[in-house]
């Protein structure tokens, strides 16, 4: 029987009367040519059932075969989490019906892991570090889609049908398990945040996944549990399945923290249950109630032989293993010179690839962060599109950077130019010439504007003379307006002051 209330504990409330323990479950589809057990592409994207074989629709008779790039990308995760890497392990079947696993069975493992017993540092936004301790990270392949057509939710309950697509069965998948996360305290939606956005840099870094959430890449299984003191055993979990988003694991763990509290608070235990995360209200409703690893019936799998990665292979995975994201992010921090506050705002803000690049394009670290992080932040939360998204390349910002260190165009143009660069105009050369917004250096036309301004301010010059500088500025406004702030406002200073005091 399923819990049905919908109250909830003011956050602050729950988490000061009761200790929530996480465990996340994170399953990473592998960016392999083809299936973890057979030939079918393994691309994203095509049409339904088109990417299909004899193995991965499960039909009699057809043998499956592990991928070894699958498990190469296995170990490759295993190593960057700190883990154990199996001198040999097994795959089992664990069985279940359901119509997206056309055998009645998923090829995973069970109790012979490929990787076990690591550790990641997540760190939170304000420069936290949080350690959290891995069970085990296992391969496994991926489920079918179903789709299921009519009612209001997209799911099974009151559909009119449901669609089943195999393309996805068979995909390559590593499951990333962890221990129970204690001592978050009120802070546990952001640590749950931040460790799979952790894992999905990672992901990335080793090159293993494209890790686009949004496809499905990356899901995270959220268990949560709250207890009377940290003290205290751990109490009933609840698991919310395939959420696939940041700020959707943090909303879920902060829910189930407000729910579970409220069914306690009422004096009902909290039930052992699968939950689905709904976007939009970003509350959590009953699936099933939750089978042990017994309810499986696992047992090892009759057609594959154990997998057992020489300890040489290993090694030379682990050496030729890329710059990992923490390591990264430390070492551009003190080659850029950021101060802490400001490397965390850059890497929050989805920046810090593109400053990467745009440094390497030939800008200064200081001016890629004031171009990433100033006007083209503010561009991207005005068109409600992601940095990356943003249609301007870091190659073209360090081109505009370079026409603004030469002195042919001034911070005020420069947003000109942007402006066009983002409108499609071509690159910033290209819009400066079209639009004719090069500074205007030529002494001669400057004296000219610089003379109509003296002489339509007759006072101002008076008090300049007099040695009061203060209302120099005037002058130098009218013939930037006059120049359409196309003059070089230094420059035009200069040749306000030689006037007046010559």
């Amino acid at each position: 029987m399923t819990t049905l209330t919908t109250d909830l504990v003011d956050y602050a409330d729950a988490v000061r009367r009761y200790d929530p323990v996480l465990g996340i479950e994170v399953h990473v589809e592998l960016g392999t040519r083809t299936k973890m057990f057979d030939g079918a592409e393994a691309s994203f994207g095509a049409e339904p059932n088109t990417q299909v074989t004899p193995v991965s629709l499960g039909l009699p008779g057809a043998l499956p075969v592990v991928n070894g790039t699958a498990v190469e990308y296995a170990i490759r995760i295993g190593l960057a989490l700190n883990c154990e890497i199996a001198e040999t392990c097994r795959f089992a079947r664990k069985n279940y019906f359901y119509p997206d696993v056309p055998k009645n069975f998923q090829t995973s493992q069970y109790d012979e892991p490929i990787a076990h017993d690591g550790w990641v540092d997540v760190e939170l936004d304000d420069g936290t570090v949080f350690r959290v301790e891995i069970e085990r990270a296992h391969m496994e392949e991926d489920a079918g889609k179903n789709t299921h057509v009519g009612g209001a939710t997209g799911r099974i309950h009151g559909a009119e049908y449901s669609l089943v697509d195999y393309n996805r069965a068979g995909i390559p998948l590593v499951e990333i398990v962890t221990r129970p996360i204690e001592g978050v305290g009120d802070r546990a939606p952001e640590v749950a945040r931040a460790y799979v956005q952790t894992l999905r840099d990672i992901f990335r870094a080793l090159g293993v996944s494209e890790a686009r959430m949004e496809r499905g890449n990356v899901r995270a299984d959220v268990n949560v549990s709250l207890r009377p003191s940290p003290d205290a055993p751990l109490g009933t979990r609840t698991e919310t399945k395939n959420v696939n988003s940041f700020r959707s694991v943090e909303r879920a763990v902060r829910y189930e923290i407000g729910r579970q509290a409220a069914v306690l608070d009422a004096g009902a235990a909290v039930v052992q249950e699968t939950r689905h995360f709904h976007e939009d209200t970003g509350s959590t409703s009953a699936g099933r109630v939750k089978s042990d690893a017994e309810d499986y019936r696992y047992f090892p799998e009759p057609d594959l032989v154990p997998v057992a990665p020489s300890r040489e292979w290993v090694e030379e995975i682990r050496a030729a293993l890329p710059e990992l994201p923490a390591a990264r992010r430390r070492r551009l921090q003190g080659e850029w010179g950021y101060a802490d506050a400001e490397m965390r705002d850059v890497v929050n803000a989805g920046a810090l690839d593109l400053i990467e690049a745009t440094v390497a394009a030939g800008a200064s670290p200081a001016a890629a962060r004031k171009w990433w992080m100033g006007e083209l932040a503010r561009h991207a939360k005005q068109a409600e599109v992601s940095l990356e998204e943003v249609a301007i390349t870091p190659a073209q910002i360090a081109q505009l950077q370079s026409l603004v260190d030469a002195g042919r165009i001034n911070d005020k143009l420069a947003r000109q130019v942007l402006e066009g660069v983002l409108a499609g105009e071509g690159d910033p050369e290209q819009v400066v010439v079209a639009r004719g917004l090069e500074v205007v250096s030529d002494d001669g036309a400057l004296l000219a504007a610089v003379d109509d301004a003296l002489a339509a301010q007759p006072d101002v010059v008076e008090k300049v003379r007099g040695g009061n500088l203060g209302p120099v500025g005037a002058i130098i406004g009218a013939v930037m307006k006059a120049t359409r702030g196309q003059a070089d406002a230094k420059r035009v200073r200069e040749l306000v002051l030689e006037r007046i005091q010559g």
